[in-house]
C-alpha cells in the first residue's frame, strides 16, 4: 500500500513538472505545438463546427464589390409635373349651387414631384429607367452619385415595356455592364436591388431570382425576372444586378403588402431593356412585328403519352384582315415554327412576333388537325395598346 501511494505521489511530481514545463515553452514559443504537429506529421481532427464553414467557404462573405461596381451607375430621378386642379365644389346639386352661390375660386396648379431611380448605360451619357416614373414630366433632374446634379431629356420611351431613355449630358459617367444571353439569370442566383426608396437615398437590398420569364397580363410582352430583393416606391428604373456587379434587369414593380404578398417583386431583363434602348437611342420609338393572333399553350393530356413540356403554340383568334387571316391560318392551328426557329411556347412566340419586321414575309409551319402546314405571312407594325401599369 505503502509503495503503491508513492508511485502515485511520483507520477503526479512527473505530470505538474509537464505542465509547468509546457507552459514555460508555450509562454515563450507560442507556435510550438503547430510546429511539433508538423514535425510529427500529426493533422488535428477536424470539427463538426469547422465542416460547413469549408463547405460554404466558396460563397462570398460580402457583396461590397459588386456594390462598389454597379451603384455608380444607378442615379435618383426627380421627374417634376405641373397639375391642374379644379376647386372643390360644395354642392353637387345645381339648385342648391344656384341657391347658395358659393364662390368655387380660380382654378389653381402646382407642382408635383415622382420619385424613381435610373441606370447609366453608356458612357454618352443615356439612361434607362421606367417609362411611368417620367410620363408628362416637364422637369427631369437627376442626382448622380458623386454628388452633381444634372437635367435629363426624354430620347423617346416605349409604354408595352415600360422602359423610357433618358440623356444627360454631362462627363465621367461610368456605365454599368449588362449581362448578355449567355449570362442571363438563373433561378436560385443570388441579386442585389439598388435604387432610391421612399427618396431616402440610394439603397441595397438582397435577395435571390425566384422565377424567371413571369406573366402578369400586363402587357403581351412579359417576360419579368421575379425577385424576393426589397423593390419598394422609387426603387422603379433602378437596377438589379448580380453578384458581379452587372446589371441583369431594371426594377419595375411590386405586389404591395395591400394585397398580403411579401417579397414578390419583377423586373425587366436586361436583354429586352437593351433590345429597347438600341431602337429608341436609332429611331426614337420601338417598332415591333405583329401577325394579328392570339394564341394560348398547346393542351397535353397526362395519358398522352407526351412530354409535358410540349412544343408549339395553339391559335385561339384571329383578327379579322390581320396578316395572319389573309395567310390562311386558322382557329385551332398548331404553330410549331415561326421563320425556321422552333416555337417553345406562347411567350418565346410573342417575343419572335415582335422582333419580324414590317413587311417582311416570313414562313410559319404547324400542324392542322393532325396534318402539316405552312403558310407565309407578311407581318405588320404592332398597333398600339394599353400602357402597362405598375402593381402596387
Amino acid at each position: 500500500m505503502k509503495h503503491a501511494a508513492s508511485t502515485l505521489a511520483f507520477i503526479a511530481r512527473f505530470v505538474v513538472l509537464g505542465l509547468a514545463v509546457a507552459f514555460i515553452v508555450g509562454l515563450f514559443w507560442p507556435g510550438s505545438g503547430a510546429f511539433l504537429r508538423q514535425r510529427l506529421s500529426v493533422t488535428p481532427a477536424q470539427t463538426d463546427a469547422a465542416a460547413p464553414a469549408a463547405a460554404v467557404s466558396g460563397a462570398p462573405a460580402s457583396y461590397a464589390d459588386a456594390v462598389t461596381k454597379a451603384a455608380p451607375s444607378v442615379v435618383n430621378i426627380y421627374a417634376n409635373k405641373l397639375v391642374t386642379e379644379q376647386p372643390r365644389e360644395l354642392y353637387s346639386d345645381p339648385v342648391l349651387q344656384r341657391i347658395f352661390s358659393v364662390p368655387s375660386g380660380p382654378v389653381r396648379t402646382r407642382r408635383q414631384q415622382n420619385l424613381g431611380s435610373g441606370v447609366i448605360v453608356s458612357d454618352d451619357g443615356y439612361v434607362l429607367t421606367n417609362n411611368h416614373v417620367i410620363a408628362n414630366a416637364d422637369d427631369i433632374q437627376l442626382l448622380l452619385y458623386d454628388g452633381r446634379v444634372a437635367k435629363a431629356r426624354v430620347v423617346g420611351s416605349d409604354d408595352e415595356t415600360d422602359l423610357a431613355v433618358l440623356k444627360v449630358d454631362a462627363g465621367n459617367l461610368p456605365a454599368i455592364r449588362m449581362t448578355d444571353a449567355e449570362t442571363r439569370p438563373r433561378v436560385g442566383d443570388v441579386v442585389l436591388a439598388i435604387g432610391n426608396p421612399f427618396g431616402i437615398g440610394q439603397t441595397v437590398t438582397m435577395g435571390i431570382v425566384s422565377a424567371i420569364g413571369r406573366q402578369l397580363n400586363l402587357s403581351s410582352l412579359e417576360n419579368f425576372i421575379q425577385t424576393d430583393a426589397a423593390i419598394n416606391f422609387g426603387n422603379s428604373g433602378g437596377a438589379l444586378v448580380n453578384a458581379h456587379g452587372e446589371l441583369v434587369g431594371i426594377n419595375t414593380s411590386l405586389i404591395g403588402q395591400a394585397v398580403g404578398a411579401e417579397g414578390i417583386g419583377f423586373a425587366i431583363p436586361a436583354q429586352s431593356a437593351r433590345d429597347v434602348l438600341d431602337q429608341i437611342v436609332k429611331t426614337g420609338h420601338v417598332v415591333r412585328g405583329w401577325i394579328g393572333a392570339d394564341y394560348g399553350a398547346v393542351p397535353v393530356s397526362a395519358d398522352s403519352g407526351l412530354p409535358s413540356a410540349a412544343r408549339g403554340v395553339v391559335v385561339n383568334e384571329l383578327s379579322p384582315g390581320g396578316p395572319a387571316a389573309l395567310a390562311g391560318i386558322q382557329q385551332r392551328d398548331v404553330l410549331l415554327k415561326l421563320g425556321g426557329e422552333d416555337i417553345l411556347d406562347t411567350s418565346d412566340l410573342r417575343r419572335h412576333e415582335a422582333s419580324l419586321k414590317p413587311g417582311v414575309p416570313v414562313q410559319i409551319s404547324g400542324l392542322r388537325y393532325g396534318a402539316p402546314f405552312t403558310a407565309t405571312v407578311t407581318p405588320t407594325q404592332r398597333p398600339p395598346s394599353a400602357p402597362m401599369q405598375p402593381l402596387k
